[in-house]
């Protein structure tokens, strides 16, 4: 391809190391995505319906099982039609649609793991200022810096990638992510670079500090408590602390793959960990949240008690 070129369409390589085993990942990975939906849009329904659990937390799980929903349906319907298809060329429009929905969705990830971290940290280090700090008005502000923020720095970043001259359309990887195509670039990509590095600081490293810092808070606060407060706290704060590390371990993952050359590794690893951080974290919050926490399983299990009975009846 001759250089100072904008290809129309970009070829997502690590397909063709898939082979016939496209056919059986077909079938797994669609009942992947059918339990990522549904089981999500069980926690959807159950908080939205439910006026008891229209709280902060809830509130909050809310937000991520409707951004697991989002994330989901904007790679897996792609990689879908893909596993199945011959020619794994992706337009460049859906190319760059398909960065900012799973860029977005990553974001939206740590910035919500943010915010639900600090509404813990005010529930455990300051209770008595809780219903003051952690009102209706101020958890739309959390949400919706939460939304927004992301939404324009991740677009600012995939506008700029859009306007580079590419000297290639080679994608070693099953979804489009944007540091690859920054790499096929025929010119500097020094500004891609530093606005990338402080899209990357803002929405991922910051958000893991403040997680952090807010448990190390927490934990200085339990270890002058009793054992009653350490185990309400444990049950508490438990679903967010296994929903942070294993989104932390995905993104560290996809960021140090991204930094060496996948089609040198074993293929079927490289396309595993690859997709970690779009599959894992969708998967794990709603058996997290619906079984860890009392409330919304009691709630669930209620649900599906009365539509056997109602079935029972029919019958």
């Amino acid at each position: 391809m001759e250089n100072n070129t904008s290809p129309l369409y970009f070829n997502l390589t690590m397909f063709m190391n898939i082979g016939n085993y496209r056919y059986p990942a077909f079938v797994l990975c669609l009942l992947l995505c059918a339990f990522i939906v549904s089981a999500n849009l069980v926690v959807i329904v159950v908080i939205a319906r439910e006026k008891s659990l229209h709280e902060p937390m809830y509130i909050f799980i809310l937000c991520l099982s409707v951004n697991s929903v989002y994330g989901s349906a904007g790679f897996f319907f792609r990689f879908l039609k893909d596993l199945l298809s011959d020619s794994h060329l992706i337009s460049r429009p859906a190319c760059f649609t398909q960065i900012y929905v799973i860029y977005t969705y990553a974001s939206y990830e740590l910035t919500l793991l943010g915010i639900m971290a600090y509404d813990r940290y005010v529930a455990v280090c300051q209770p008595l200022h809780y219903h003051s700090k952690i009102t209706s008005r101020m958890i739309s502000k959390l949400v919706a810096i939460a939304w927004i923020y992301p939404a324009f720095s991740v677009g600012t970043c995939v506008y700029l990638s859009s306007r580079l001259p590419l000297c290639d359309n080679k994608i070693p990887k099953v979804f489009c992510a944007n540091w690859n195509v920054v790499k096929l670039s025929c010119v500097s990509t020094a500004l891609n670079n530093l606005v990338g590095m402080l899209v990357t600081t803002s929405t991922v490293f910051l958000p893991l500090v403040f997680v952090l810092y807010t448990y190390t808070r927490i934990f200085l606060v339990c270890r002058k408590r009793s054992s009653e407060f350490k185990s309400k706290v444990i049950q508490s704060c438990l679903p967010h602390i296994i929903t942070f590390v294993n989104y932390s371990i995905t993104v560290f993952c996809d960021v140090s793959l991204s930094r060496i050359n996948l089609e040198e590794l074993n293929p079927f690893l490289a396309i595993i960990l690859s997709l970690e951080f779009v599959v894992i974290p969708p998967i794990l919050n709603p058996l997290v949240y619906g079984l860890k926490l009392p409330e919304i399983r009691k709630i669930i299990l209620r649900t599906l008690s009365c539509s056997k009975s109602a079935q029972t009846v029919k019958a």
